[in-house]
């Protein structure tokens, strides 16, 4: 892309820093010309680079994992614009991935409750992104100190690394700190904390504390193209005092932060105003009492489409959308917007956003990008925080993303959104938040967990360089999408890859497959989830699966689900199909006068006699009316229940609801195949 003036001297003037501080750096024999040859084996690229530049390994090895696990990720960029192992960042290399957030796009209401105007219906163009700070833009500043290129330090795993040791050797000099690979790991706390690219004090320290933590227990793993790198663990003493040499800014904690106190926490209000000339017109959330008035059930994955900084923008404008956090993928750091008793605009679907909490992680679901493990980490901190606060469970049925979160009525369905995507690693995700998906039965206990291994399973997925919103329509496009790491996979019609994708009425009422298009989650399954099995035929097993067998591959050798046990839903006898629904409201007795009865209205789907859907969850009929600004409409601020109760199935590649009256509960033995 072409820089301006201005972009072009900020990068110029940032490697030209760095770069003066580390020429008074001096070097060891390994760092002069005459340095080794290069190797492929990975951990002697780490030793290599860390002795070449005077870094300690366990520095260099820490900084790393916890930017990418040390992982290549198929010379993909991260969701901040980082690259490789080291996570180099370009972000103005890859700004063409953003144009806004996703809540710029499609015909999904955030709000999700049709008895008032769609927000959908008021998207403002987005502002186009500023111009990327010195954190996004690491790369240049490698080159310079390197003399590698950019192509290089990108896509060559040798290149990064010693890219990444220049840096954090630049960093350590330029505050005055001591260099050279035999210098204690503790004094090198400010260059790490500096790596982390934070614009805060708070944010820095506590990357860097999650890097002196690794490296205390140390780890052990094999990367995504094949390499075993070991961090030996060792007892260091981190020296905190070479933070207040970055001289960053030190965050307000105000009272009443919900955040756990060892993560980056600010707050950032989303306004809560009238803005036109009615009570009706304001935003951008609405006010609850939350859990005493309504169980908080679910909290919701969601991805931004976008950049933080755009991101946090959208949510300060009261005419807009409103979630509870925002997340940076280059150092985790966390920005809360509304408190939790409050109820966000977010997950397009009034039932869930009144039952949720809603979690905006800064990146990209369909651009092949990957998300960092500093992210990752502050998430599932924040998701452990809260699970524990309002008694969630830490399962796939309350944790749930963007992506499962269904259609209010049928025509709702087609427009909904498919973040985090596929490449957000659940699995990982949940060894994160110490509640890992395990086995609990047999092929013959009648339920299966997804769960393939992460980076082996890798999906042919289409159109990474094309995403418009929603299911595509027309056809995709059909460029294929770099082999990566997938938590997802494909469902095919029979036991056989070469069988066609199954049907997703919803989203192809003509009855065609389903197709391998990013954004096309129609015929996928994802790890954590939970099926019904309907039966298993040498390698193949299938599923129930939105009204239908869908079949996916298992082999003995290489499971990609795990054998599970628990309740299902079946069709209560002499009912030949029940209604699926996509939100559990009440009957229209329970409304008071005055209150609009919202209607129990059936999605696209049936479930039909001889099938079963995995149980997650009994809920109470419930909705919550809020329409007015100061409360001042029949009912507002009021929860309506009635005597209906739901059973939440797994019914697709999202959740839904059925009526407890027209199922039957029983536990998955007695409904496996026979």
């Amino acid at each position: 892309m072409h820089l301006s003036a201005t972009s072009r001297s900020r990068r110029v003037l940032l490697a030209a820093a760095v770069a003066a501080a580390l020429a008074a750096t001096p070097l060891t024999a390994a760092g002069s010309a005459a340095a080794a040859a290069p190797t492929t084996d990975r951990q002697q690229q780490y030793a290599a680079a860390a002795a070449e530049y005077g870094v300690p390994e366990s520095v260099l090895l820490g900084v790393s994992y916890l930017q990418s696990r040390w992982d290549t990720n198929a010379g993909t960029p991260s969701t901040s614009g980082g690259y490789g192992p080291m996570h180099l960042t370009d972000a103005e290399h890859v700004a063409a991935l953003s144009g806004g957030t996703h809540h710029d796009e499609g015909t999904e209401d955030p709000r999700g409750d049709d008895s008032r105007r769609s927000l959908a219906e008021a998207h403002e163009p987005p502002a186009a992104p500023p111009p990327a700070e010195a954190a996004l833009r690491t790369l240049d500043a490698a080159a310079e100190l390197t003399g590698a290129s950019e192509e290089a330090l990108r896509t060559d795993v040798t290149a990064n690394i010693r890219g990444g040791a220049a840096l954090l050797a630049a960093y350590q000099k330029e505050i005055g700190a001591p260099v050279g690979a035999g210098t204690d790991p503790g004094t090198w706390y400010g260059a790490v904390a500096r790596y982390s690219g934070a614009d805060s004090a708070d944010a820095a320290a506590a990357f860097a504390n999650e890097v002196y933590a690794t490296i205390a227990t140390g780890d052990s793993r094999v990367t995504d193209d094949g390499q075993r790198v070991t961090l030996a663990g060792s007892a260091v003493r981190p020296e905190r005092s070479w933070l207040d040499r970055l001289r960053l800014r030190k965050l307000a904690r105000p009272d009443g932060l919900e955040c756990p106190s060892d993560i980056s926490c600010e707050w950032i209000p989303a306004p809560y105003e009238n803005y036109g000339p009615t009570l009706g017109d304001y935003g951008n959330h609405d006010l609850g009492n939350r859990p005493a008035q309504q169980k908080i059930e679910y909290i919701v994955i969601h991805d931004t489409e976008g950049y933080f900084g755009p991101s946090v923008d959208l949510v300060k404008n009261p005419r807009r959308v409103g979630w509870h956090y925002t997340l940076r993928s280059v150092d985790g750091h966390i920005a809360q917007h509304i408190k939790t008793k409050d109820v966000g605009w977010h997950a397009g679907n009034w039932y869930v956003n009144a039952k949720s909490i809603g979690l905006e992680h800064e990146g990209f679901a369909g651009h092949g990008t990957w998300y960092t493990e500093a992210m990752y980490r502050t998430s599932a901190k924040l998701v452990r925080h809260l699970a524990r606060a309002y008694d969630i469970p830490l399962d796939r049925d309350h944790i749930i993303g963007h992506d499962n979160v269904p259609g209010t009525v049928a025509s709702t369905v087609r427009g909904m959104h498919w973040d985090p995507g596929p490449y957000w690693n659940w699995s990982h995700y949940f060894d994160l938040l110490k509640a890992p998906f395990f086995s609990t039965g047999t092929h013959r206990t009648g339920l299966v967990t997804i769960d393939p291994d992460f980076a082996t399973n890798q999906p042919p997925f289409t159109g990474c360089n094309r995403q418009p919103p929603g299911v595509p329509n027309p056809p995709p496009a059909t460029a294929p999408c770099p082999l990566r790491g997938s938590s997802a996979l494909f469902l095919h019609n029979a036991p056989s890859h070469d069988a066609p994708l199954v049907n997703d009425i919803a989203l192809r009422p003509d009855g065609t497959p389903n197709t391998t298009y990013v954004s096309d989650h129609g015929a996928r399954v994802s790890a954590g989830q939970t099926y019904a099995l309907a039966e298993v035929r040498g390698d193949w097993t299938a599923i129930w699966y939105l009204g239908q067998k869908a079949w996916f591959h298992n082999p003995a050798g290489a499971r990609t689900a795990k054998w599970s046990v628990g309740l299902v839903a079946t069709p209560k006898a002499g009912k030949t199909t029940i209604p699926v629904y996509g939100r559990a409201y009440p009957e229209q007795a329970a409304y008071p006068e005055g209150v609009p009865y919202q209607a129990i209205s059936p999605l696209q789907y049936t479930l039909s006699a001889g099938q079963r859907y995995a149980v997650g969850n009994l809920l109470p009929g419930e909705y919550y009316r809020a329409v007015t600004f100061d409360g001042s409409a029949p009912g507002d601020r009021t929860v309506v229940r009635g005597d209906n109760r739901y059973v939440q199935i797994q019914f697709g590649h999202r959740i839904m609801y059925v009526n407890l009256d027209d199922v039957n509960l029983v536990p998955s033995p007695l409904g496996a195949p026979r």
